[in-house]
Order: structure tokens, then C-alpha cells, then sequence
């Protein structure tokens, strides 16, 4: 099991590539998780992609990696500066986190400044565009060979 990851990605994401493109560009998440998953095979990983629009839904599929997954990412979105349900279902957690942000949350409004699950997060990784998601399983990849 050391080679599965499980990528989460929260509220919204779903309609990247139609939503603030000035912010997130013109790549969907579909083409984010085809190179993601084609990024880990060249690896030798096993990444599992997920999103969803539902905070509960979310809290389940970071429950359920307790036991499947060797590593986590979680974009959670909007969630990451409201969620104390996300907070908690990750505080269980033994694996390491990875919080990731296509943008610098904290170049943007003051409210995303605050993140409840960087407490959590072994590393975060924001500001870096899409290619956020690629780094984050590369530097997953190192944790899980310490």
C-alpha cells in the first residue's frame, strides 16, 4: 500500500477551465487528474482522484483513507477556511497530508488567509497553477520513501 495516494479536491473544482480563468486558466480538473494519474504511473503510484461539491462526502472519503491510502492531497477549496468537519476527519489521520492551493491563498482576500487544515497538513503547496498537483505527488512520493 505504500505506493496509493488519494487526491481530494473540494467545492468548485469541478468547473475549473469555466470559472475564473484569470486565476486558474483553462485546464479542467478531468485533464488535472488524467496528468496526475499518468504522472504517478511514470512513478510508481497508485493515485486515486475524487472531488466533490459536499462537505460530508469529502469528511467520508478522508475517513475512508485511513486504512487505503498511504498518502493524502486535499485542495479543499472554500472548505480549507471553514471546515472544522475536514479538520477533524484529517486530524484522525496517520498518514501524511499534503494541503494544496492552485493559488496563493494568501496573496488573495484576507479571509483565505486562514487555513483550518494546515494545522493538519504535513506540507502545503500553493501558488504554483496546476502544476501544484504534480509537486504535491512528487513531494508525497519523498515522504512515503523516508
Amino acid at each position: 500500500m505504500n505506493n496509493k495516494i488519494i487526491v481530494i479536491n473540494g467545492p468548485n473544482l469541478n468547473l475549473l477551465g469555466e470559472r475564473e480563468r484569470e486565476k486558474y486558466g483553462n485546464v479542467s480538473l478531468k485533464d488535472i487528474e488524467n496528468k496526475c494519474i499518468k504522472f504517478g504511473s511514470d512513478n510508481n503510484l497508485d493515485i486515486s482522484f475524487k472531488q466533490s461539491n459536499i462537505e460530508g462526502e469529502i469528511v467520508e472519503l478522508i475517513q475512508n483513507s485511513r486504512t487505503n491510502y498511504s498518502g493524502l492531497i486535499i485542495n479543499a477549496a472554500g472548505y480549507t477556511h471553514t471546515s472544522v468537519a475536514i479538520l477533524d476527519a484529517l486530524k484522525v489521520l496517520e498518514i501524511p497530508i499534503i494541503e494544496l492551493h492552485i493559488t496563493n491563498i494568501y496573496n488573495r482576500e484576507e479571509f483565505r488567509h486562514k487555513s483550518l487544515i494546515s494545522q493538519t497538513a504535513t506540507g502545503i503547496i500553493c501558488g504554483f497553477g496546476i502544476e501544484g498537483y504534480t509537486m504535491a505527488i512528487k513531494a508525497m512520493k519523498i515522504l512515503l520513501n523516508k
